[in-house]
């Protein structure tokens, strides 16, 4: 459930490229200083969004460094160092560990199950820490189950679960913006969760997997209803984004939001009609 939150790089220009690269590398330095090499398997692009965003709202004091570590081992490569990407690296391995227990108890999944493991450590700190995601997590998680094995199909109530989830992983301290934050958190998590079912939901029903979208699509407009409720949801991220005071990195930020997520639901609409094409 992870990797559609990316950057538009056709439209970025050379230097904020370059600076959402070292946001990224940021990202798996803090990983690797927060929990290890294993926390570094869990590198995603989605917290590297969350980690700009908090970035840009309170402004921090962030420090630009080099180095060179196993992906770039020739080359020294820039990376940015402040606590929104330690923030961001800890909620990045709390989630990768409470969805491995999910998808060990739903289907089995062994790798799931052994990653989940060798997380544990880390994750029982990050717990005691973050009490409040942590319990969140795990009762969204939990009730999204559930209601999965209920096979009930409300999209809208089975992706309020999931975003219900990034609400709080987005809020970092209960101050001014966390009202702002958990409502742009909320809708980011449900477009991600939809967005994860519309790209899975031919293999979940050959697998007889639950899917919330396999009522919907039964129906010829299936595509258009898609696209529709996605774009619902990035229009009420992208509404609460606007509302904050972002100055740095901004522009980045609203390149993700308004042509990076739709990255990658333009290639598998594409593989789609291909697939559909040759059948």
């Amino acid at each position: 459930m992870f990797g559609y939150i990316v950057v538009h790089k056709p439209e970025l220009k050379v230097r904020e490229y370059e600076t959402y690269r070292a946001s990224y590398c940021g990202l798996c330095h803090s990983l690797k200083k927060q929990s290890g090499r294993i926390g570094q398997l869990t590198l995603s692009f989605d917290m590297t969004f969350l980690a700009l965003l908090l970035t840009g709202l309170y402004e921090p004091e962030t420090v630009t460094k080099s180095a060179r570590c196993i992906a770039h081992p020739v080359e020294k490569h820039f990376y940015r160092e402040n606590r929104y990407f330690d923030y961001a690296a800890d909620m990045n391995v709390l989630l990768t560990y409470y969805k491995c227990l999910d998808d060990w108890q739903d289907e089995r999944k062994l790798t799931a199950c052994l990653f989940g493991q060798a997380l544990k450590g880390n994750v029982k700190k990050l717990a005691e820490r973050y009490e409040r995601q942590s319990r969140c997590l795990r009762d969204n998680l939990a009730a999204l189950s559930a209601y999965e094995k209920e096979k009930q199909y409300d999209i809208d109530k089975t992706a309020g679960f999931f975003g219900a989830i990034m609400a709080e992983l987005f809020v970092y301290a209960e101050d001014e913006w966390a009202e702002k934050l958990r409502r742009m958190g909320f809708y980011f998590g449900k477009f991600i969760y939809l967005m994860d079912a519309y790209e899975d939901i031919e293999e979940d029903l050959k697998q007889g997997r639950y899917n919330p979208f396999t009522e919907l699509y039964k129906k010829e407009t299936f595509e258009q209803d898609c696209q529709q409720i996605l774009k619902m949801m990035m229009a009420e991220t992208s509404k609460v984004f606007e509302q904050l005071p972002i100055l740095e990195d901004a522009e980045i930020l609203r390149n993700i939001l308004y042509a990076g997520v739709w990255t990658r639901y333009g290639q598998i609409r594409c593989r789609r009609k291909e697939t559909k094409k040759e059948a």
